[in-house]
């Protein structure tokens, strides 16, 4: 029912109704910060990205065929935008090692976790989290936080869905890793 709201405002602009844009704009302004700001990790930036790409958007709405959601259409461009600012600007970010925990399974990372204290263990995996490269973190908040499929997350990111579970596998075992880290720190503490 939500797409259709989008469809039909879509279709109401593109037949001269502009105002419509001000629901789409309302309805997905939020997401589209959301998204700009775990790349960019600058909140005036991350306002100026999804503004702008609000507009490319509204400009590009023609090109709009609807064989995916709006949504993901939309932060598709977001996403976009704010690689390639970052990109632009050079930021170094910190990163998280690349080795991959091999002899660890998801069950595994998953069961540990569960002992933590769900208050430090939210602490701890939002540290984790922005350790990330940006379009990691990027990836991890549309899947967990705002539960889009690998399929919407492929279409965003302009991955294939196979690269996008990969990423996803890989992504998870660093925050792992990461957080087995942190809590050795944090009994040392």
């Amino acid at each position: 029912m939500k797409e259709q709201d989008d469809i039909f405002q879509v279709r109401s602009v593109l037949a001269g109704n502009t105002a419509a844009y001000a629901f789409l704009v309302e309805k997905h302004s939020e997401m589209a910060f959301t998204i700009a700001n775990k790349i960019v990790r600058n909140r005036e930036d991350a306002e100026e990205i999804a503004q702008d790409a609000f507009v490319k958007a509204y400009q590009s709405l023609r090109t709009f065929k609807g064989d995916a959601k709006f949504s993901t259409w939309l932060y598709r461009i977001v996403y976009n935008a704010a690689i390639s600012h970052t990109r632009r600007r050079h930021q170094e970010f910190v990163q998280l090692d690349e080795r991959v925990v091999s002899d660890t399974t998801e069950d595994q990372i998953f069961e540990n976790l569960e002992t933590i204290d769900p208050e430090l263990q939210s602490k701890l995996v939002n540290k984790a989290i922005n350790k990330l490269p940006a379009d990691d973190s990027a990836i991890v908040m549309l899947f967990y936080m705002k539960e889009n499929t690998v399929d919407d997350i492929s279409q965003i990111t302009g991955l294939s869905v196979s690269n996008v579970k990969v990423k996803l596998h890989r992504i998870r075992k660093k925050l792992y890793d990461e957080l087995q880290n942190m809590m050795k720190l944090e009994t040392v503490a």
